[in-house]
């Protein structure tokens, strides 16, 4: 089923229910609830208002509550756990896979947490703390402990007929890994060559030795870039003396690449990745106002460079018409090369090596680009307002600001980086300021030395 058509189709799910919800055929409801996979509930929920999806949620039997769960965004399923007992919550997350039960419950406040963790049996319990136990955002933190693992001295016959009598195997799983007795990583067996492979060989001459292995603490936006350059479907991860503690599979890639699209996204408007579109209005509101408190401080200083030259532009009105074209071209032509530094960055193409280079071919970029401009607007304006002189003061303003918006594009994301400031997050703030200021400074600053007596 092709996207257009699964948007049609959740749609018309949604319009189904609102309407049995407003006409209270809550029986109808609930039957419609339980012939849905997960995933359509939770997007339901996730698009429905608070009132009505705490309605639609009661409505669910408790066994359909945790693949509901898992299939929430962070900021929705906190706000269903919170309306739960520790009990219930404990009972939903039971069969939830090791990664997905440890980003639910390092999302949820440390006292929920802990409520939910004495709420669980002795073995749930440990393997939500061994969850919990790797950091966040590590590979440790979205593997799964579902391995199925093999000895090398071992036939295929032999493997085959374990499989059969095991019934199933883990989704995902195209290889199955060799350890020795002390279960130290020693090789990777593609589940197609077992298939293929005579009754009688065995898996060590069958199994990759140099296939690559995911250390536990590597940061998960790396192992995102790993899975993309070696075409993985499934990864093991090892510790620091290379025994197996799981896998990645591919399906947990996904998910990073679409948070990190999201984050990015979300973050040059100032706002959570995890936003609810649907959340209270004096919550979103609060939220929102932080990055618009920040915007206003960066205006008012963009209106005190302004200020710095009342006089000017009380005297030659001309400029206050034409003060806004150079902060504007600046602005939009430094958002572009910030947009694709913060890309670069995130795609593992920018470090220390070539950021200097990068940096280099940004300016002449913007020296080129003020030129071009520079030579544009000087014309429209000697036209315009028959005034040389005028139009040469906005094309140099317009040629310094051009090159300061791509040295500030190019530089920012990776000096933020190394302040451990996301870049995504505030990159566009700072810039727009640099790109107004400058802007401002080099317009007025040069008409007021050139035509005022």
């Amino acid at each position: 089923m092709t996207e257009a058509l699964l948007t049609k189709h959740t749609q018309s799910q949604l319009q189904a229910i609102n309407h049995a919800m407003a006409n209270g055929m809550y029986v109808h409801v609930r039957k419609m609830l339980h012939s849905m996979p997960a995933s359509d509930i939770a997007l339901v929920l996730e698009s429905s208002p608070s009132k009505t999806r705490a309605e639609l949620w009661n409505f669910l039997d408790d066994d359909f509550h945790g693949d509901v769960l898992e299939e929430l965004s962070e900021e929705v399923r906190n706000g269903i756990i919170r309306q739960m007992v520790p009990e219930k919550v404990a009972d939903a997350l039971e069969d939830m896979d090791i990664d997905d039960l440890a980003e639910t419950l390092s999302s949820l406040p440390e006292e929920v947490t802990q409520d939910v963790l004495s709420s669980m049996d002795e073995q749930d319990r440990q393997r939500a703390e061994q969850a919990l136990s790797y950091g966040d955002d590590t590979a440790g933190f979205i593997m799964n402990t579902d391995t199925i693992t093999l000895r090398p001295d071992v036939t295929v016959d032999v493997i085959l007929r374990y499989l059969r009598l095991k019934g199933e195997i883990p989704e995902g799983t195209d290889s199955l890994y060799v350890v020795s007795r002390n279960d130290r990583l020693i090789g990777v067996v593609a589940v197609t060559k077992l298939l293929t492979a005579s009754a009688d060989v065995t898996v060590e001459e069958l199994m990759d030795e140099e296939a690559e292995a995911i250390s536990v603490d590597m940061h998960e936006t790396e192992v995102a870039k790993m899975f993309e350059r070696y075409n993985w479907i499934s990864a093991p991860v090892v510790d620091e003396n290379h025994h197996l503690l799981g896998r990645i599979t591919i399906d947990d890639v996904v998910d990073i690449i679409r948070e990190d699209a999201e984050h990015s996204m979300m973050s040059m408007a100032g706002l959570d990745d995890e936003e609810d579109t649907f959340a209270p209005v004096l919550q979103s509101t609060q939220r929102r106002s932080i990055w618009l408190a920040v915007n206003l401080v960066t205006a008012l200083m963009a209106a005190a460079v302004s200020d710095l030259f009342e006089e000017t532009l009380s005297q030659l009105a001309v400029l206050a018409i034409l003060n806004t074209i150079v902060p504007s071209m600046g602005g939009v032509a430094g958002n572009q090369t910030l947009t694709l530094v913060i890309r670069g960055m995130a795609l593992g193409h920018v470090s220390a090596s070539n950021s200097r280079w990068l940096v280099s071919k940004e300016l002449a970029i913007g020296f080129l680009n003020g030129l071009i401009w520079a030579v544009l607007i000087a014309s429209v304006i000697a036209l315009w307002k028959q005034d040389l002189l005028l139009g040469g003061i906005i094309a140099f303003a317009m040629m310094v600001n051009m090159v300061a918006a791509g040295l500030a594009g190019a530089t920012l994301p990776i000096i933020m980086k190394k302040m451990k400031i996301d870049p995504a997050l505030a990159g566009s703030v700072i810039l727009t300021t640099i790109t107004d200021v400058v802007g401002i400074f080099a317009f007025l600053g040069t008409a007021t030395l050139l035509m005022m007596p």
